[in-house]
């Protein structure tokens, strides 16, 4: 029985007075803008406790199984929980690669003993989950990774190197693209997945400043370290195949995802009210003719995205290019993300150039921070000229 328009209605009441009611207060340091800047065992400590707080309730992993933690329920009611979130500005849920990407993956092709094993954990935020693809001399060619692992009888070995592990110095399993098979005929055959603990002898990660000052990548070093057979998920071989099922989930073209923020959002609204007091050559900066030009250009892309993503659940709105929406959708959204923020720096005119310490700074140097961080969205899962060659040959048929 389809879910009616009064009993949405009522759970969007529901859950936005108790986000309202249960946003912690400013704990006294900062807290990360997105999941990618947990960087000291406060931040994370703090998020872990409201992350759980949120499952608790019942607002995250709607819609995954019952059994496994969640409450098998339409995901549009995990939808209209995710909007609450936003819009009450409660804090991130920081398992994200868990919550977004893990979690999904084994919900959708993992073992019974897989998701009785590993979901629950990711949802109570007791399990950390980290992303082992990049390696630092491959750049963005993720098929040519050369970390090796090795059969030994119910073990692997595993020796490399791989970067950008964020949150790895916190995690507890990582989702391991690996060569098992260096001598295979195409490079992508000799990749196997493993779902692997992390705290192993022979693991070690180092923590990598960011250019915001701030810690939340690792690297991470296998130095002959030793995991279960038993971490491998599906055959030897198949581990392309997964990691680009993975990637879906990360760019967002699938559905699947426990819910819950991974980053702050903010509007073009957030950006105007900011504005609030700049002024330029002795006027508000908000009257300027070419100022406002640019503010309307920027609502107008945040409402293309917002209803991209209502055209993209219909079928027969897309039958021009199907699946455009969705496998655009990280390169349109990191894009405009990034260039909304710059806008908003530039339009602060010389308080632009100060940052978050500095007394003068407008919000404390948000918007300088949020520029920033930014950047790691538009690299991270595939950087923006690697999302446009997939737009450029998946959905225009444009050759390599």
């Amino acid at each position: 029985m389809s879910t009616s328009e009064k009993e949405l209605a009522e759970f969007r009441a529901e859950v936005g007075a108790w986000m309202k009611d249960n946003n912690p207060p400013d704990p006294g340091f900062l807290l990360p803008q997105t999941f990618m800047e947990v960087g000291d065992e406060r931040q994370l400590e703090f998020l872990r406790e409201w992350q759980h707080k949120v499952w608790a309730a019942g607002y995250l992993g709607m819609a995954w199984p019952k059994e496994y933690g969640g409450r098998g329920v339409d995901p549009v009611f995990q939808s209209i929980a995710d909007q609450e979130m936003r819009r009450n500005r409660v804090p991130i849920c920081f398992n994200v690669i868990g919550l977004g990407w893990a979690g999904p993956l084994i919900n959708d092709i993992g073992t019974e003993q897989e998701k009785a094993r590993y979901l629950k954990g990711i949802l109570t935020a007791e399990d950390v989950w980290c992303q082992g693809f990049s390696e630092p001399e491959h750049g963005s060619d993720l098929g040519n990774a050369q970390t090796r692992a090795v059969r030994d009888g119910d073990e692997y070995i595993i020796n490399g190197q791989k970067i950008w592990t964020t949150m790895g110095n916190f995690a507890k399993y990582m989702i391991l693209l690996a060569r098992t098979n260096p001598d295979a005929p195409r490079k992508y055959d000799g990749l196997s997945f493993f779902l692997s603990p992390m705290q192993l002898p022979g693991i070690e990660t180092r923590p990598i400043r960011k250019i915001t000052g701030e810690f939340g990548f690792t690297e991470t070093f296998f130095t002959d370290a030793r995991i279960p057979a038993g971490c491998l998920m599906g055959e030897e071989g198949q581990g392309w195949k997964i990691a680009m099922q993975t990637l879906q989930y990360e760019r967002g073209a699938a559905s699947g995802a426990a819910g819950g923020q991974a980053m702050v959002r903010v509007t073009v609204d957030d950006m105007i009210d900011q504005l609030e007091g700049v002024n330029r050559d002795g006027e508000p900066v908000l009257k300027d003719p070419v100022v406002r030009d640019q503010l309307v250009q920027a609502i107008m892309e945040e409402k293309a995205m917002i209803l991209g993503d209502r055209r993209a659940r219909v079928a027969a709105l897309t039958t021009d290019y199907p699946g455009s929406l969705q496998l655009s959708n990280k390169l349109r959204l990191t894009e405009l993300t990034r260039r909304m923020r710059q806008l908003a720096i530039n339009l602060q005119g010389a308080e632009g150039a100060l940052y978050v310490g500095d007394d003068e700074a407008r919000q404390g140097g948000f918007w300088q921070r949020a520029y920033f961080n930014s950047f790691s969205a538009t690299i991270g899962g595939g950087t923006s000229q690697v999302q446009a060659n997939i737009v450029a040959e998946h959905i225009l048929g444009l050759p390599k």
